[in-house]
């Protein structure tokens, strides 16, 4: 089969389409036809040594396809099944061995590439507002990257939560798309200075001079200081990830001075902890989805060959919703 291949830790010229044995799946795994694979943040990290990886390193974790053969010990899948996961290596590949733990099943009249677009961005979105921060009527929100994967589908959740949505964008055409979404506010960074100052003034010029109950952040590096000034007292930086940057160490006295402040850095598998948890964060997203209530924007779809490119469009912000690889 082809696979999607880092050879070493680097950027997006080490990936490279390569022939490598069928899998087979061992006690506990499915084996799976990859329909598509989902494209996301943490296998930049994996294939430019951020997260320290082995190599050559099969790259995705992410996809939906069809039930081809069982390993011994599964249960709960047939062969034929259609189904969608999260965490299995290897997944920017014509076949994909899935832990069956890993794996849930793809609600009748929902695409199997639709599918494809939610597990970890889907549940992360979930995780975020309905657990991370749970918001609810009254709430201020601000939440970065307004017209990415992981802001567009947490604004309508966050939204259908009853909460006012602030979201940060850097053009007009990404304004439209996060507007359309639900965000009550977009604030185009992009055109600011200084966002560490700027962004905290809009922000707070639009809540009344109090600031925001929660930011989710997961820009990082460029971002953060401007979300923590954009807090009201005793809001929530939720921190989940670094796309321009990792944060760098910080004084933890700047959480007292800005008015008791909460700080955490989440990460989708601690919301996962148990099949019960995982089979309900993919039934709200994948049934809201397949409901027509949850709208899944698939911003670009790209054969295995492109994976390169599709990382360096994910990475240079040039990327909006979902980006999927098809074998």
């Amino acid at each position: 089969m082809r696979a999607v291949v880092a050879r070493e830790a680097g950027g997006p010229e080490v990936l490279s389409v390569t022939e490598v044995p069928d899998p087979s799946p061992g006690s506990g795994e499915v084996l799976v036809r990859v329909a598509a694979a989902g494209v996301n943040f943490i296998d930049t990290y994996r294939r430019s040594g951020v997260y320290p990886m082995e190599y050559p390193h099969a790259v995705g974790v992410e996809g939906a396809g069809v039930v081809e053969s069982l390993g011994e010990g599964v249960t709960g899948f047939a062969i034929g099944d259609r189904v969608a996961w999260n965490e299995a290596p290897g997944s920017y590949a014509e076949l994909a061995v899935v832990p069956a733990a890993n794996a849930v099943h793809v609600p009748d009249g929902l695409s199997l590439e639709t599918a494809a677009a939610l597990p970890l961005q889907g549940m992360t979105a979930h995780y975020l507002v309905a657990s991370t921060f749970p918001v609810s009527p009254g709430h201020d929100v601000l939440l970065h990257a307004g017209a990415g994967g992981v802001g567009l589908l947490a604004t309508q959740l966050a939204v259908a939560r009853g909460a006012r949505v602030l979201t940060t964008v850097s053009s007009a055409e990404k304004a439209a798309l996060s507007r359309a979404a639900g965000a009550a506010h977009t604030i185009d960074y992009a055109a600011m200075g200084d966002v560490s100052s700027e962004l905290p003034a809009a922000v707070r010029e639009l809540t009344d001079g109090e600031g925001v109950h929660v930011v989710y952040d997961g820009v990082g590096r460029t971002t953060f200081d401007a979300s923590l000034a954009s807090l009201r007292t005793r809001g929530m930086l939720v921190l989940f990830g670094g796309a321009s940057g990792q944060v760098p160490p910080f004084d933890a006295q700047r959480l007292n001075r800005g008015g008791s402040l909460f700080l955490t850095r989440p990460t989708l598998g601690h919301y996962l902890l148990t099949r019960e948890e995982l089979e309900w964060r993919a039934a709200e997203v994948l049934g809201a989805a397949a409901a027509g209530t949850l709208d899944v924007r698939v911003g670009s779809t790209l054969p295995l060959a492109d994976a390169a490119e599709a990382h360096r469009a994910l990475e240079g912000r040039r990327t909006t919703g979902k980006v999927l690889l098809v074998p």
